[in-house]
């Protein structure tokens, strides 16, 4: 029986792109706690993610909160943050990660995270963050292994990679994407969901011409303004703020 349900992270465990009607994000996190309540009635969720936070962020402001609340499960996603910084210290990345995975554990919390899949499928432009992803997810994979912690191997499901399931920042899944994500951990413990393996409907062009004048529309609208403000030794800032800072009934 899980009681208790938190979520640690940053803008992806906080919802981006997935609005509701109201204008409010939901996200995986969200629509995965309505469908761990159907199972167990009384659920209490927080989500605690704040968007732009790297994974010592995560650790110093998110994970000591967590712990106190004693939950049954949690949500943990962190460290894309860390991987688009100019350089990435990854030492420090694998060492966030590992100590918040070990803490949540030896707690006795189960502690559920996913892999990123192939995002140079999704904008071919970021062919480069291809090696410091794979590093990331290795290192969730040594944490699967060493911890007991629930891996969800979204990088190994074609489907997560398709450029329909993503919003035009090419950063956060969509709505559709954030239904999947809900549903592949669903699915992965043990509970009735949606086939999220289906090849989505939409179709997405493949000349060449085409893919050049989307990659050349999506650097202008967001890569660039992205790398000028890190040129300018902007950082993207959250406001700090979570969106569910309390253990409050799933409705």
């Amino acid at each position: 029986m899980i009681q208790r349900l938190v979520a640690l992270g940053d803008s992806t465990v906080e919802g981006l792109e997935d609005p509701g009607p109201d204008g409010t994000y939901i996200g995986w996190a969200d629509r995965f706690a309505r469908r761990l309540a159907v199972e167990n009635p009384g659920l209490l969720y927080a989500n605690l993610a704040v968007r732009g936070q790297t994974s010592l962020e995560v650790r110093e402001t998110q994970l000591d909160r967590a712990l106190e609340m004693r939950p049954d499960m949690v949500l943990l996603v962190a460290g894309v943050n860390d991987l688009l910084r100019p350089r990435v210290d990854r030492a420090a990345l694998r060492d966030n990660l590992m100590q918040m995975f070990r803490a949540l554990r030896e707690q006795g919390t189960h502690v559920v995270t996913f892999t990123m899949p192939d995002m140079a499928r999704v904008a071919p432009l970021a062919f480069a963050l291809r090696p410091r992803i794979e590093f990331l997810n290795r290192v969730l994979r040594d944490a699967g292994a060493a911890y007991g912690v629930t891996v969800v191997d979204l990088a190994a499901e074609p489907v997560a990679s398709h450029p329909a399931l993503w919003h035009d920042d090419r950063l956060h899944a969509n709505s559709d994407g954030h239904r999947r994500i809900a549903a592949a951990l669903a699915e992965a413990l043990g509970l009735e969901a949606d086939d999220w393996r289906a090849e989505p409907g939409e179709t997405i062009p493949r000349g060449w011409l085409r893919i050049v004048l989307g990659e050349t529309a999506w650097a202008g609208t967001h890569l660039a303004p992205w790398v000028w403000g890190r040129l300018r030794g902007e950082e993207f800032d959250g406001g700090g703020n979570c969106k569910r800072p309390d253990l409050l009934p799933v409705v």
